[in-house]
């Protein structure tokens, strides 16, 4: 395992953005582990976010393939201005980003998109998490009448569950849209670098395997 997925696991057990304990999911199923990036809430750790996420994509090798940052509304925005903001920092790498909002203006500055995206440009979009795919598929929609295309998408983490198959959401999202989808870390990442760390009990383990069992998919 790679010390970047070392870090960012370190990372969101330290500000809680992984919780352990017992969760009612989009999808409706009750998980026994959170994924909830939106508990980054200072400046500090939503800079370190956007590091890991520029240090993702620099490890994929896929900076010359896009040519604008996509963040979907809400928890994307934050993910998307801070990887901006690394890219060129780090990196000495400036790329354009935008973002959604989620209801039209008719007035201003009009449409549902904030930020720059041209007609053929290659779209990295990244998230923190894909658990059923439907509101990626709606970002879709949205940039491709634009004349634009998502060719990559880079998420935290992938919770490994499967979708309307036996499949994991991920792969079936793969699969459907043609789309690679990579994983900064997914849930068995976490699992072993928690315990490593003593930041989980056995007990949660246990649910979060047995949970697994019940509602993981094939990759």
């Amino acid at each position: 395992m790679n010390e970047l997925k070392k870090e960012f696991v370190k990372f969101l057990l330290e500000t809680k953005a992984v919780r352990f304990g017992e969760f009612k999911l989009k999808s409706r199923r009750i998980s026994p582990y959170f994924i909830n990036i939106g508990e980054i809430i200072d400046g500090k750790n939503i800079s370190k976010l956007g590091e890991f996420y520029a240090k993702a994509i620099m490890e994929y090798n896929i900076i010359d393939k896009i040519d604008v940052l996509f963040g979907p509304s809400y928890k994307g925005i934050p993910i998307v201005i801070s990887t901006a903001i690394a890219l060129n920092n780090i990196f000495g790498i400036c790329k354009r980003f935008a973002f959604n909002r989620k209801e039209i203006k008719d007035y201003g500055e009009k449409g549902i998109i904030i930020g720059e995206i041209k007609e053929g440009d290659r779209i990295l979009l990244l998230d923190d998490v894909i658990t059923t795919g439907e509101t990626k598929e709606e970002i879709l929609k949205i940039i491709s009448s634009l004349n634009a295309k998502v060719c990559f998408i880079i998420i935290a983490v992938d919770r490994l569950e499967k979708g309307k198959t036996d499949l994991t959401a991920v792969k079936e999202f793969e699969i459907k849209y043609n789309i690679p989808v990579r994983a900064i870390v997914n849930i068995e990442d976490i699992i072993k670098i928690a315990l490593e760390m003593n930041y989980i009990k056995e007990e949660d383990i246990e649910k979060i395997m047995n949970y697994l069992k019940e509602y993981g998919g094939k990759q």
